[in-house]
């Protein structure tokens, strides 16, 4: 018999053996797996600064708030609620002693921090999630990360004319991990730095593990021709658009209507069609498109929009082209990103916001590689997904013969998924 909860109920906040998300035990394990705490502790070192003692448990703290959704320090208070410390296997640090942590960080210790972050690339591809000899196909971007207040240190008006920070993001666009981030102020060109990240970035792959070929993508805002002779080099096949300066439009206009090739998967909603030419070194493939919505206009207004990019890869040209236009996948990895830690920036401090940056593509990629070393099903899950189905699972701990117990839900939908995900990341190897 199902009773309403009337006006009359009592409401106590007095359970002691409740564990508020106990399902963030899956990605703990992992974690420990990976040795994500020692590799912290061995890494950061803030010296004399305030907050230097113990890195690797305030970075914990943070990654295990961020995967239940936390994008502020406040909201790490929710891993001190109930018995949720049991799981955790650490104390959670309060969101003070995080903040003054967090605001310790310079340039250099964040760079330290960084180290962590490929160091952990490395640990979870070598447990099972890495590409191995098979072809990285890795997508770079930036993005606006918006914030609010004027009394962010670097925050600016950017392209987007919002007030924010410019980061730069490359991932992995087969399991949407985050390869490399680098915090840079908001009125950032979108180049600036490029050439330098995409080194450390290729240099980090290939110390990972990834022993296959790679294929780079990126749109017309990583046009740069140090970039492409610098891949070039490094033997890397990319495909990044270009803008439509003089040159390209003049290399447009000179292709015969006869060389352009239908796209056979388009939509009926108007015409598309393929046609490549040579600019520099490489090939300069051009997709243009018509709408059938234009033809009950004027002539004055009928066209076709151009979109072109650059590619030294040697597959013929509809093949290159339909792998170029994934290279939107990027944007999931911005918006689960967003949907956590990277909502906003919780600090006034340039080097506190650019730590946090960096342990927020962590946290994210912990649940990237719970799903991936967890679960059979490699279907792509948002993180409000796993957050939904894994972390975010309420329990309750009791104690019976010095054996601890965590009760959790009956019925719960996604059980199968939990225990599949627990049991697979309990069999793996420390990392090494």
């Amino acid at each position: 018999m199902v009773h309403d909860l009337s006006d009359r109920t009592d409401v106590v906040f007095d359970d002691e053996r409740v564990v508020v998300n106990a399902g963030v035990m899956v990605a703990v394990t992992l974690g420990r797996r990976l040795g994500l705490e020692s590799l912290v502790d061995g890494a950061v070192k803030l010296g004399g600064r305030p907050g230097a003692s113990r890195p690797g448990r305030k970075v914990l703290s943070l990654i295990h708030a961020m995967l239940l959704g936390a994008d502020s320090i406040d909201d790490c208070d929710v891993l001190r609620a109930g018995r949720t410390e049991t799981v955790l296997g650490h104390r959670p640090m309060a969101p003070s002693t995080l903040g003054t942590f967090l605001r310790s960080f310079t340039f250099g210790h964040v760079r330290q921090l960084d180290r962590v972050l490929g160091e952990a690339l490395r640990r979870a591809w070598q447990a099972g999630a890495g590409p191995g000899g098979r072809r990285l196909v890795v997508d770079i971007d930036s993005f606006v990360g918006e914030v609010h207040g004027h009394q962010k240190q670097g925050a600016g008006y950017g392209y987007s004319g919002k007030l924010g920070y410019h980061p730069l993001l490359a991932t992995r666009a087969d399991t949407s991990e985050v390869l490399h981030v680098r915090q840079r102020k908001g009125q950032a060109n979108t180049q600036r730095g490029a050439l330098r990240f995409i080194e450390e970035l290729l240099a980090r792959v290939r110390r990972a593990g990834a022993g296959g070929q790679i294929l780079l993508r990126a749109d017309s805002g990583f046009w740069n021709k140090k970039v492409c002779q610098r891949l070039r080099e490094q033997g890397v096949r990319y495909s990044i658009g270009v803008t439509m300066q003089k040159v390209v439009t003049a290399k447009i206009a000179a292709i015969p209507d006869e060389d352009w090739r239908p796209v056979a998967d388009y939509p009926d909603t108007g015409i598309c069609e393929l046609a490549e030419t040579a600019l520099g070194e490489d090939r300069l493939i051009v997709r243009r498109v018509h709408l059938h919505a234009q033809e009950a206009q004027t002539e004055l207004f009928t066209y076709w929009r151009h979109h072109a990019f650059i590619t030294n890869r040697e597959e013929a040209m509809h093949e290159v082209d339909k792998e170029h236009r994934q290279h939107a996948q990027v944007e999931l990895v911005i918006r689960d990103l967003k949907d956590q830690a990277l909502a906003h920036f919780p600090s006034g401090h340039w080097g506190a916001n650019s730590a946090w940056t960096v342990i927020a593509c962590l946290a994210h990629n912990l649940g990237r590689w719970t799903s991936l070393l967890g679960l059979t099903d490699p279907t792509p899950r948002a993180a409000q997904t796993l957050r939904r189905w894994l972390f975010s699972l309420p329990g309750r701990l009791t104690t019976s013969g010095r054996r601890l117990t965590l009760h959790l839900p009956a019925r719960w939908p996604w059980q199968h998924a939990f225990i599949e995900a627990l049991t697979r990341i309990r069999a793996l190897p420390a990392a090494v």
